[in-house]
């Protein structure tokens, strides 16, 4: 194990170094939350692809596809349509309003006073993802280096909470690349061949396994449509992936290199569900699934490749949790924090580009040590990821759509569907169980009719805002656009 060890070190010594390196780049606030905006599309196809396939995309994708065979590809694949939707049908324009957060973006919209309480939703659902990323540390350590789960997770969380703090946006952006090209070779172009020749190839594969293995609607048509709601329309609103499109240098990069980071999650989908079945073949008797990813690589690969393979493990994990972390602590220094003291609109002036840097800074560290605490404490990791997602589509899905989409849509109409939909999605979650179907379908539902009943029921969004939106849309300045800033909006 010793050649693996050295892999592995060397990885984790890599990604500190490009902290510092990103730490001497990032000197404003727009290079450090959003990389300066002027990332090319091979970076940005690369880095967007990487955030998306975390941990679970990668060890629970090959556990899925031991549990249901190809058809365990589907959780990924509603991942990769739901970039892919984002990136032909709202990328661009996401890309020219120049705004920081998705809150920042209802304000703009509306006009102020939807902001706060989208930002308390989004942070929620950020920082849960980070937490659940931080805890697929346990697993990989403890494989690796037999380490207890507490000191895996303090361990790898203190690598990222690192190079995420010095550099932000910069150094994700460069260990993303980095970690993006890991996975290709070590998921793509090495664990998946052996995996299917060490099972004896799909002819041996179709004759050991029922047929049920080999359909792709084997996982059930309930649970393919539950994975669309949740993954796929995540995708199109989650704060970690909106941070992403506004690095894009411009409207093309974000449309085409976001298309090609789409296509290869698909790839990365079908690949992860079809070593899972080839460790289904090889080792039919596991007591998880989860399990399968981390028993195939130990026992099958051999030594340098395994540890090239666990590094692109790691790579997956530390490539969400950076990027979740990014985003949490961006949503709670200007969602929240910045609101509640009053200091909307204000900051530009008061404070140079080097203080907004030195306060984002700190709210990276701050936040990482409570994710790296709540990692720690907590236990059941697919609950947790639940709650967050069902909050993030069920409460802010139907705002955020309707925003970009119709224009009768008003203020008090977000604030009734965030505020109904999180409602419905907790009281159903209490009823019917964290893991159950119904909360995601009727809190959708009910925060739909509420946004249209309440907005049709309002007086219509002011003229002045919508042209500003529109402008704004358009890909005008905020200077050019002729009228008030998001920041002005908060207080009109």
């Amino acid at each position: 194990m010793a050649v693996d060890y050295a892999v592995i070190v060397v990885y984790l010594a890599g990604m500190l170094a490009m902290g510092w390196w990103g730490m001497r780049r990032a000197r404003s606030k727009s290079e450090f939350l959003v990389a300066g905006r002027r990332l090319g599309p091979w970076m940005y196809s690369g880095t967007m692809a990487a955030i998306v396939l975390g941990g679970a995309s990668t060890i629970g994708g090959v556990g899925l596809g031991y549990r249901h065979g190809l058809s365990g590809a589907w959780m990924v694949f509603a991942i990769g349509l739901g970039l892919l939707a984002l990136s032909v049908f709202f990328s661009a324009r996401i890309a020219r309003l120049k705004v920081y957060t998705v809150s920042e973006m209802l304000d703009l919209r509306y006009g102020g006073r939807a902001g706060l309480i989208s930002g308390i939703v989004m942070w929620a659902y950020t920082l849960m993802l980070a937490v659940t990323s931080t805890i697929a540390y346990a697993t990989i350590f403890d494989v690796l280096f037999d380490l207890h789960r507490t000191v895996a997770i303090i361990l790898g969380g203190a690598v990222v909470v690192a190079y995420s703090t010095l550099g932000g946006m910069w150094s994700i952006t460069l260990t993303d690349m980095v970690q993006f090209v890991v996975k290709t070779i070590g998921v793509l172009l090495l664990l998946l061949p052996i995996a299917v020749v060490k099972a004896g190839g799909f002819a041996e594969m179709k004759e050991r396994l029922p047929s049920a293995y080999f359909s792709p609607f084997g996982i059930g048509g309930e649970t393919i449509f539950t994975y669309v709601l949740i993954y796929t329309f995540g995708m199109l609103i989650g704060q970690d992936i909106w941070q992403r499109v506004f690095t894009a240098r411009g409207d093309k990069v974000a449309r085409w290199g976001g298309t090609v980071a789409g296509t290869y999650c698909l790839v990365y989908a079908l690949a992860g569900a079809v070593i899972g079945t080839a460790a289904k073949v090889l080792y039919p008797n596991l007591g998880s699934a989860d399990d399968a990813f981390a028993t195939i690589v130990m026992d099958e690969l051999p030594t340098g490749v395994r540890g090239l393979v666990l590094a692109a493990a790691l790579a997956a994990v530390m490539s969400t949790s950076s990027g979740a972390l990014i985003a949490c602590a961006t949503v709670a220094n200007n969602d929240i924090w910045a609101r509640l003291r009053g200091a909307v609109g204000r900051g530009g002036a008061a404070h140079g580009e080097m203080d907004e840097v030195r306060g984002n800074r700190l709210f990276i560290l701050v936040m990482g040590v409570g994710v790296i605490a709540v990692a720690i404490a907590l236990n059941n990791v697919v609950e947790a990821l639940t709650v967050a997602y069902n909050l993030l589509v069920g409460g802010l899905l139907v705002p955020i759509l309707g925003g970009l989409l119709w224009r009768r849509g008003t203020v008090y109409g977000a604030l009734a569907a965030v505020i109904v939909g999180g409602v419905t999605v907790v009281g159903l979650m209490a009823a019917y169980g964290i893991l159950a179907n119904q909360p995601i379908y009727y809190g959708l539902l009910a925060s739909l009719a509420a946004y249209v009943i309440v907005s049709l029921a309002t007086r219509p969004t002011d003229e002045a805002v919508l042209a500003v939106w529109r402008a704004r849309l358009a890909g005008e300045a905020p200077e050019e656009a002729g009228g008030p800033t998001v920041s002005g909006l908060v207080h009109s």
